[in-house]
């Protein structure tokens, strides 16, 4: 797996030493030399990994991961801090300041690379869903950000069979989280399925293997974005570097530091949580992109990135397709007389009947304003004018109701139907034929139904 890394460093030999390792690797090798280069860098370069040395003059590696974590443009950016410094304050200083990882000098190989693997893999995807969402945003189907970062409320799974290993997780937990501890690992792998927030697994559980736990959440459909944080004893090298190459997002070393704990879930949960609300904003954006907020139909757009296709297959020997389109008898009237809210009201209640009186397989769609069309595959010319009847009589025969009014309205509707002429014909041509149906229709008194042929 190639990716672009930046290495931080002031002294040029630990910078070289560095750029050679990930070399041979086929990994892309950027550098800076101190703070402020490095902020730059990472800015304008976006690299997947940044390696950043602590002990720096002027600026040292917190205040520079601090600075990263904080910027919107580098804050997706994983932080892997490198230092001489093993102890525990120096630990939690830098996951406060929102390093993703520690890497100690002399470096390990293959612990090098298990982290950048690893961390590259989030990057990745946290890359793919910002990609999706810039293209939504420039289309106007996505508004807003996507940095909601907020790290408690979170519910969190602890696997773990040791009694005293898993109530202490718990306990350090539960003043802002809402843990629970299962000892069996089919009960945590459906605890997991249920919208958890993380995965904490003793990857050293006695009854069970919390290292296949793990693969198994990773590999799940379900689960696969749920973030793992697993226990691992200090000393286990290899188990830590298995975990890493499985995709457990972050190591904790036994004995548990409770303030490392809280401070390894809070970054785990804000990554979650920024990858959350990324994929959420798709899903909304897409609705958006295909929906009509106001009816619950498709919209246009939809409408006519379906349309070609079926019309397509039709004229080249396929079954034919009929079009309605239908427009509200006098809407605006209603809307002058009686609010907006209440002409609202009679399309949502006009699409509800539209829904139910054509097939499932038929693509009912909000044109505009009070127009709808219904794009209906293999249905030919008489079939289609059976279906407008059956939807005329419908809603001139059932008053619409609406909140406030004190009697139903009495509404009719104008339908206009054409259906795929020969080999020559286009979509335009066969909504033009039902949109020239339909004036014919108001012209002629409305409420009624017309056919238009080419």
């Amino acid at each position: 797996m190639s990716a672009r890394v930046l290495v931080v460093d002031d002294i040029e030999a630990n910078v070289r030493l560095l750029q050679a390792k990930l070399e041979v690797e086929y990994y892309e090798v950027l550098t800076a030399p101190d703070g402020l280069i490095a902020l730059e860098k990472a800015a304008l370069d976006q690299p997947d990994i940044i390696l950043l040395d602590v002990m720096m003059p002027q600026m040292d590696g917190f205040e520079v991961c601090r600075r990263l974590k904080s910027n919107a443009v580098t804050q997706h950016i994983p932080v892997v801090l490198v230092t001489a410094l093993d102890g525990r304050r120096d630990r939690l200083t830098g996951l406060e300041a929102g390093a993703d990882d520690f890497l100690t000098k002399p470096i390990d190989d293959v612990a090098l690379f298990a982290r950048v693997r690893s961390l590259t893999r989030l990057k990745r995807v946290i890359d793919e869903l910002r990609q999706r969402e810039a293209s939504g945003r420039r289309l106007g189907v996505i508004e807003g950000s996507a940095a909601r970062l907020s790290a408690s409320g979170a519910r969190i799974i602890v696997a773990d069979d040791l009694a005293h290993q898993a109530e202490r997780i718990s306990g350090e937990l539960a003043l802002d989280h809402r843990p629970v501890i299962e000892t069996d690992p089919e009960k945590a792998l459906l605890a997991v399925r249920a919208r958890a927030d993380l995965l904490i697994v003793n990857a050293a559980s006695k009854g069970f293997d919390g290292l296949r736990l793990a693969a198994q959440v990773r590999s799940d459909e379900a689960t696969r974005h749920i973030p793992i944080l697993a226990v691992v004893d200090q000393d286990d090298r290899p188990r830590s570097v298995k975990a890493l190459e499985i995709g457990i997002n972050d190591i904790l070393s036994r004995p548990i530091d409770p303030e490392e704990l809280a401070a390894r879930v809070k970054t785990l949960i804000r990554q979650k949580r920024y990858s959350d609300v990324l994929r959420n904003t798709l899903d909304t954006s897409l609705e958006l992109a295909v929906t009509d907020p106001l009816t619950g139909l498709h919209n246009r757009r939809y409408m006519n990135t379906q349309v070609g296709a079926l019309v397509q297959r039709a004229v080249q020997g396929g079954d034919p397709v009929a079009a309605l389109l239908v427009d509200l008898d006098h809407f605006k009237r209603i809307n002058d007389t009686f609010g907006h809210d209440v002409g609202d009201e009679v399309l949502k209640e006009f699409a509800v009947r539209l829904a139910t009186n054509v097939r499932g397989i038929d693509l009912a769609c909000r044109y505009g304003g009070e127009e709808f069309v219904v794009i209906m595959p293999g249905t030919a010319l008489k079939d289609a004018l059976r279906i407008a009847e059956r939807l005329r009589l419908h809603v001139a025969g059932s008053p619409f109701r609406a909140p406030g009014l004190a009697e139903p309205l009495s509404v009719t509707i104008s339908v206009g139907v054409a259906c795929t002429e020969g080999p020559t014909d286009t979509p335009d041509a066969l909504l033009k034929r039902a949109d020239e149906a339909v004036y014919e229709a108001k012209a002629h008194g409305r409420n009624q139904v017309v056919t238009r042929a080419a």
